[in-house]
């Protein structure tokens, strides 16, 4: 389905276009939650997320440019335990202070090459900073440094 926000392939589109069919698509990340109401509340207060809409399949989704995320209802929620998603920031301080003062709670991390210092880690060309959703997905924030 065609979006106002990404432009169309051409007719004429080059032989490379049509041979990397994935190269002007749109990404969706779904998401397993549990409760849909908790989630939401949490994407949309906690986030700051403007709401798409909801799907006839029960997924909500969020756009965020060219790429979307959809929460999916899923009785047994999420198995992963491995960051699900991450936002690239700006500034990833001040993104930490403003999500902090809205109630996401971001981790702390002493390892052996992974250590945080007021919620942030730098690894190689980026500084990262890691929370849960309440459906026990695992976000990050990422700032590129290089």
């Amino acid at each position: 389905m065609a979006r106002p926000d990404v432009p169309a392939a051409s007719p004429a589109a080059s032989p490379a276009a049509t041979a990397d069919p994935l190269a002007r698509t749109t990404v969706t990340c779904i998401l397993p939650v549990k409760d849909m109401a908790r989630a939401r509340r949490f994407y949309e207060q906690s986030l700051g997320l403007v709401p798409a809409g909801a799907k006839p399949d029960g997924k909500f989704v969020y756009r965020l440019g060219a790429t979307e995320i959809a929460l999916f209802p899923r009785e047994e929620g999420t198995k992963a335990t491995h960051t699900a998603l991450s936002f690239r920031v700006d500034d990833i301080a001040a993104a930490v202070r403003t999500l902090g003062q809205r109630g996401v709670k971001f981790e702390d991390y002493d390892f052996p090459g992974l250590k945080t210092v007021e919620h942030v880690c730098v690894l190689g060309a980026e500084k990262a900073a890691w929370f849960t959703d309440p459906e026990g997905n695992i976000l990050c924030l990422h700032e590129d440094i290089a």
